[in-house]
């Protein structure tokens, strides 16, 4: 084997008691299209997820060594905007192990937080390499090195080199470019489905988010999640999705100097949903940041979701200002269930502020009816502690996600997520930030959200902790999820809220 993938286990850290049941088990995306176009390019490649088979730290290692491949790539990446950074906790507690064990391992890194902080990464005794953005062309040239004494030629990797008395010194090479557009079917051609562990049948260890299988257990697996674009065109402060575009070494650069849009064809993305469609899966996650924005895309692929029947429950994100009303039915007949909708804050100027005036003003009740109207559950996705942020203005958000009532709501506390504008702002003013991974985990017990203008890190917190149990206790709420989905899965969600959060910056 030339190259395995893993993907580490950080989840009983970054979400409590909530990760045995509740949190989603994703499969990991980037792992399985690094993989695939390895393996178009000749190389051996697998897949270790220790998090989908929830592999302790000793089995982990054991498997390594029993796969014993020529290089060992932990991809510290996830669907969520904090999960690369939350998954360095489980991917340098196993990297730490394996070196111990095994010292001849060559451990390389790739990922959003790789990407965002490359040199805190390489600093890291465990971590021989980095491999910098996506890595698709770094990693196809250095599985074609010896990977030790030719890695100063290979571009877009960091690396140590030998100094004085042999100790070694921490170097990045000129960047590499990310996959052109013109060259994504063919130089990430797909994903290594087969390269993942299950139990039964393809993809059960894989479970939805709860909400997608309408607060039914039963629906979760098996599951898959897939990207038909790669990238955002905007720069919020709060996001650093498009840090992994990064093809600038130099400080300061965050995703906002790295904006921009990549599509795979329809004919590529048919392909994939097929392979799914005939391994079992129902339930889909479309990952992309922007699916809603772009007819020239979106409308094929749902075409052919509607006419090759897959037979999907989809789910992707839509911006309240992107929401075409006249491509709804569209969406419902093709299996799209559910949009998420980046509500962000309730006031708007807070939203405005930190989006870089880039949302349009719309009326947020009314894309929201007009989505019902279709027959399309929402998501809400909230943010609790932007800088501008009062107490009086986070009341404002919980009040209107309360009024909005929507079938699942994402409640968050504000961070400064390296790789963010935002993270770059704290930085240079001299803000507070976590002092280890676990505290960018938004529902970790270490959670340390930004402070704002007027409002500690523990007010943040504790306002957002108060605020989604408000929403998923409130009667409204309720009787909407029974409405929608059946009394069993009201006591579903009722049985969820009994779980509560403990807080070190609280005092728990």
């Amino acid at each position: 084997m030339d190259v395995l993938f893993v993907n580490p286990d950080s989840s009983a850290k970054a979400y409590q008691g909530l990760a045995a049941v509740y949190s989603a088990i994703e499969p990991p995306t980037w792992a399985l299209l690094l993989a695939e176009s390895c393996r178009a390019k000749g190389f051996g490649a697998g897949i270790l997820d220790c998090d989908a088979e929830r592999l302790t730290l000793d089995a982990s290692v054991r498997r390594v060594e029993d796969l014993a491949p020529r290089l060992v790539v932990f991809v510290v990446y996830g669907q969520n905007p904090n999960s690369g950074t939350t998954s360095m906790i489980g991917a340098l507690a196993l990297a730490r192990a394996l070196k111990t064990s095994h010292g001849e391992a060559r451990v390389a890194f790739v990922g959003s937080h790789t990407s965002a902080l490359p040199m805190e990464v390489l600093a890291q005794d465990c971590v021989d390499i980095v491999l910098l953005n996506e890595g698709v062309y770094a990693l196809h040239n250095l599985l074609r090195s010896n990977l030790r004494d030719d890695l100063q030629h290979i571009k877009g990797i960091g690396y140590k080199k030998s100094g004085p008395a042999g100790f070694p010194i921490p170097v990045l090479n000129a960047a590499q470019g990310v996959v052109p557009q013109e060259r994504m079917d063919v130089d990430l051609p797909g994903y290594a489905w087969d390269l993942l562990p299950f139990r039964d049948k393809p993809l059960d260890l894989y479970r939805a988010h709860f909400w997608h299988a309408e607060f039914s257990h039963d629906k979760r697996t098996p599951f898959a999640a897939i990207y038909t674009s790669l990238g955002c065109q905007f720069a919020c402060d709060f996001c650093m999705i498009n840090i992994v575009n990064r093809v600038d070494n130099e400080d300061g650069v965050s995703a906002a100097n790295s904006r921009g849009m990549r599509f795979w064809s329809p004919e590529w993305v048919a392909r994939e949903m097929r392979k799914l469609a005939d391994m079992g899966v129902r339930t889909l996650r479309i990952s992309d940041e922007m699916f809603f924005l772009n007819r020239k895309y979106y409308v094929p692929i749902l075409q052919q979701a509607i006419d090759q029947e897959f037979g999907f429950n989809m789910w992707t994100y839509s911006r309240i200002d992107t929401v075409r009303r006249d491509a709804l039915d569209l969406f419902k007949r093709a299996g799209v269930n559910w949009l998420a909708l980046g509500v962000e804050a309730g006031n708007q100027l807070v939203r405005q502020e930190v989006s870089k005036g880039s949302f349009k003003e719309v009326n947020i009740r009314e894309v929201c009816k007009t989505i019902n109207e279709a027959d399309i559950n929402i998501i809400s996705n909230y943010i609790f502690g932007f800088p501008d942020d009062t107490l009086e203005t986070m009341q404002e958000t919980l009040d209107l996600a309360l009024e909005l009532n929507s079938e699942m709501a994402n409640m968050y506390p504000c961070q400064a997520l390296p790789g963010s504008p935002m993270y770059q702002t704290a930085k240079k003013n001299g803000w507070a930030l976590p002092d280890s991974y676990e505290g960018y985990a938004f529902l970790s017990y270490e959670s340390q959200p930004l402070a704002t203008k007027y409002l500690s890190a523990a007010e943040v917190l504790r306002f957002r902790d108060q605020a989604w149990q408000k929403y998923f206790t409130h009667a409204p709420y309720l009787d909407l999820v029974e409405r929608r989905f059946g009394a069993d899965e009201r006591k579903n969600v009722e049985a969820m809220t009994q779980i509560r959060l403990k807080r070190k910056i609280l005092g728990d």
